[in-house]
């Protein structure tokens, strides 16, 4: 166990013989769905993670690796390797609002896109995912849809997939002829009768079902000696919050001293264990808020005018949205503590639950000779969800409510419903899970876009020191192509001039008789080779919602922007030092005007590439 983590209930998988020589590297990536980037013990928490903590020993942290803000943002720019504004996603699923039917916007994985699991499918690897796609749900020889393609379209031999961007029970029970799953393209039902989670069929927990089925997949063509990319893109920790025991029940009265107690533990830790100096000003956390801000007299009529990236009140613009009831602990009543601190409880088991299934999938690689032959790398697809309970209104009645039996007693177990009881665990312990960073997933600070990443490269077998080099989601595509000795396509895209005179293949190439937007993202191994201090040749852009950041290509500068009441009400654009303050607490926009405006104008500059549209209404997608 690594120094300064949790003391582990298990030990750690075993270790096995290594396998045959010569062959190229396996690919195992492994990603979580909303874990904040303190939730894991070798990033400081103290949830159980024996297995991603001996991951770690034989391996390295990568500190400073960023993503999207959401979910299928960043899936889309994984399976891509380049922004998700070109290639579908340019919002979470199609906007409704001036940028509904715009290029970009489709709310899928569009036909711009190549797909990195196409490539290593053409370069001889077998590729196979369970788990979470939410990038399009047509299948093949289907409908005339707009939906986007399930993953077998886009590359993948063998999946198992949920093609929406969260389970309504993670025990399944799914109604006969439901389209929320499929496997290798046709539907499936988990819990109807003769399939997973079924009479005569095998058990249906989420986390576990999917380490079984990738496992199945490895096994099947495993004796012809190619190589394999798995995919386990677990829905673990996301909500509906449920687990089984003995998950269930371990971590009863680990959480009742509360957020600040337990944020304040972990940062301890993150000092001890390295990842933040010990001189590091965490984030120190959101105001006690008891009642909503008021949303300005103009929200929601006809004539508003929200304040957004480009327009603040020095331009004329006025108007944003309600703030969000955020209590403290000390600020909450008897019960509503003892319904959070059963949220967390139950939390922490799915992680521990996610680690343990981890560690199956390691030691299964061990256990065929193929674990010393494989890349590994895991992380979580954004920041911690921190969703409020009832919506930014005060959680009271329902916190309370979930305090009191017999509802407690049920609180993170499987109702028998294809719909189980949405349990979240709010802002505050989202806030303790992106510990020691500001803000959640959604928005622009660090606590959102900001995931631990954990890397091993085949043969390694001593943990190398941690690396907090900047590092994009869109990197790890070109990581896995280069892993596997593949160049991607680069014969320019011929014009396609539309009637405005935009050419719509402009930065295109051609890959198998389509024009696609090329990998953007670096590739990682010189960087984890030791071969260079950084991948970065220019500055890393974003937008989401709204929500906007421009980071300086040396990783020095973040400018960021959220609408208000989260963001300054005078709508302007704030600038950190990330070398001296990645938790977000100083802002030196005033005393570095002239580097702001310059920031901004080059992320504007970066939107227009991009083909992004910000929105004349900011808001989140909650």
């Amino acid at each position: 166990m690594l120094a300064g983590c949790a003391e582990s209930a298990k030990e750690p998988l075993s270790s096995a013989a290594p396998s045959a020589a010569g062959k190229k590297p396996n690919i195992l990536y492994i990603m979580a769905d909303d874990l904040g980037y303190s939730d894991i013990g070798a990033f400081g928490g103290e949830i159980d993670t024996p297995n991603l903590d001996a991951l770690v020993k034989q391996g390295r942290l990568l500190t400073n690796h960023h993503t999207g803000t959401v979910c299928a943002i960043t899936r889309a720019m994984l399976v891509s390797g380049t922004d998700h504004h070109l290639v579908g996603e340019g919002h979470m699923g199609a906007p409704n609002d001036e940028r509904r039917g715009l290029p970009g916007y489709e709310g899928f994985l569009n036909e711009s896109s190549l797909s990195f699991v196409q490539l290593l499918r053409d370069a001889g690897y077998h590729t196979y995912m369970a788990g979470k796609w939410h990038l399009g749900s047509a299948i093949a020889g289907g409908a005339v849809t707009t939906a986007g393609k399930t993953p077998d379209q886009w590359g993948f031999e063998h999946s198992y997939a949920l093609l929406a961007g969260a389970a309504a029970n993670h025990f399944a029970h799914e109604r006969e002829g439901s389209t929320n799953y499929t496997e290798d393209g046709k539907f499936v039902q988990p819990g109807q009768p003769g399939q997973p989670g079924g009479v005569g069929g095998e058990p249906f927990y989420s986390t576990d079902f999917y380490t079984k089925r990738l496992i199945s997949y490895i096994d099947r063509n495993k004796a012809d000696g190619k190589p394999f990319f798995a995919y386990a893109a677990y829905t673990s920790p996301h909500w509906p919050l449920q687990v089984s025991e003995p998950w269930l029940s371990k971590y009863r009265g680990k959480y009742d001293a509360g957020y600040e107690a337990v944020r304040d533990a972990r940062i301890a830790r993150q000092k001890q264990l390295g990842i933040i100096p010990a001189d590091f000003t965490p984030y120190a956390g959101a105001p006690d808020t008891t009642a909503r801000s008021p949303a300005t007299a103009g929200f929601n009529t006809a004539t508003a005018k929200y304040i957004n990236a480009n327009n603040g009140m020095a331009q004329g613009y006025t108007d944003y949205g309600p703030g969000k009831v955020n209590k403290k602990w000390a600020s909450l009543t008897a019960l509503e503590k003892k319904a959070q601190a059963r949220y967390m409880e139950i939390y922490a088991g799915m992680v521990d639950n996610l680690d343990h299934n981890i560690g199956l999938l390691i030691q299964h690689l061990k256990d065929i000779g193929e674990y010393d032959n494989t890349y590994i790398m895991f992380q979580s697809d954004n920041g911690a969800e921190g969703w409020p309970i009832d919506s930014g209104a005060d959680p009271r009645l329902t916190d309370e409510a979930n305090a009191t039996e017999p509802v407690y007693a049920t609180l993170g177990t499987d109702n028998g419903a294809q719909a189980a009881r949405r349990l979240q665990y709010g802002l505050r312990w989202a806030e303790v899970s992106a510990t020691p960073f500001r803000l959640t997933k959604g928005y622009a600070g660090e606590g959102s876009v900001a995931t631990p990443l954990i890397v091993r490269l085949p043969g390694q077998s001593a943990r190398l020191p941690n690396l907090n080099a900047l590092t994009h989601v869109t990197d790890n595509t070109a990581t896995f192509l280069a892993l596997a000795g593949v160049t991607p396509p680069t014969q320019a895209a011929p014009p396609a001039v539309d009637a405005a005179g935009v050419d719509r293949n402009r930065g295109k190439v051609v890959y198998n008789g389509r024009n696609v937007y090329p990998v953007t993202g670096k590739s990682l191994l010189p960087l984890l080779e030791g071969g260079a201090a950084s991948v970065r040749t220019g500055p890393l852009g974003h937008e989401s919602y709204g929500r906007a950041y421009l980071i300086s290509a040396d990783g020095k500068w973040k400018a960021l922007w959220n609408e208000p009441p989260v963001g300054p009400l005078d709508g302007r654009w704030q600038l950190y030092d990330l070398t001296r303050d990645r938790g977000e607490t100083t802002d030196v926009a005033a005393q570095n005007q002239a580097l702001t405006n310059t920031m901004v104008g080059e992320w504007q500059q970066f939107m227009q590439r991009v083909g992004g549209v910000e929105p004349l209404k900011p808001q989140g997608y909650y």
